[in-house]
């Protein structure tokens, strides 16, 4: 008797950031710049480094100056490597 199992590839944990949206001019996407607080590698003083990260908003719902957070995802387009999650404050 032989059992047949599926065996489901687990899914990697994708990473997330929270931003604020600076562009919403292009279609169905945004352009969030993310700010992360590091350490500098020699003089170990906290400096602030930023991104900008284009990620998918398929509704449309993010506006400018919106604090929304992002997930990875696939490769969507030439730049886009990222979706909208969720929009916290307006």
């Amino acid at each position: 008797m032989t059992e047949t199992t599926t065996t489901e590839k687990p899914q990697g944990l994708r990473k997330t950031r929270i931003g604020v949206v600076v562009s919403t001019k292009m279609a169905k996407t945004i352009v969030v710049e993310y700010v992360a607080r590091v350490p500098h590698p020699i003089f170990k003083k906290i400096v602030k480094k930023s991104k900008k990260f284009y990620a998918h908003d398929e509704q449309e719902l993010a506006k400018d100056g919106d604090k929304v957070r992002i997930r990875e995802t696939r490769p969507l387009s030439a730049l886009k490597r990222w979706e909208l999650v969720e929009i916290i404050k307006h």
